[in-house]
């Protein structure tokens, strides 16, 4: 019987990539593995898409994984934008050190949160700790997690 046998990459389409480098490598500090025009026709039957090509972005996060930025060509585009309620939505979380650095660094380079500053977790499995819900340049939510001190 087939078993997961670790994460890979977690995909975020973009309307462009050069944009969301900026947010993400730039802002956030993700290096950059590679960046390449993919346009193999497998590519055209595994996601039942008609597209010229695509321009992807993988970026390493520490401790393992990548994510993967799509910006589609030659294809009309849409925003799947949406509120953390909104099923069919998600987000990408991050562990952080020094949250308030990161956010500072964020709200200077001009993006935006979905609350004002870091927010104090007040309960749960990760009472005491801090986080942030940023949002990348079309409007996909990153939150930045801090640990709880004693975690």
């Amino acid at each position: 019987m087939g078993e997961i046998l670790g994460f890979f990459h977690g995909g975020i389409t973009v309307k462009d990539l050069h944009k969301s480098l900026v947010f993400y490598r730039d802002g956030l500090g993700l290096k950059v593995k590679f960046e390449k025009l993919l346009n193999g026709p497998y590519l055209r039957t595994v996601l039942d898409l008609k597209f010229d090509a695509i321009s992807v972005a993988f970026l390493e996060v520490p401790g393992g994984g990548f994510i993967e930025l799509l910006d589609y060509q030659g294809i009309e585009k849409l925003s799947a934008a949406s509120r953390p309620c909104d099923f069919g939505g998600g987000h990408i979380s991050f562990y952080v050190s020094k949250i308030d650095e990161i956010a500072e660094k964020m709200f200077k380079m001009g993006y935006i949160a979905r609350s004002e500053s870091c927010v104090d977790i007040t309960e749960g499995p990760n009472a005491g700790g801090r986080s942030l819900y940023l949002l990348d340049p079309d409007g996909y939510p990153i939150e930045l997690f801090m640990r709880p001190a004693d975690a």
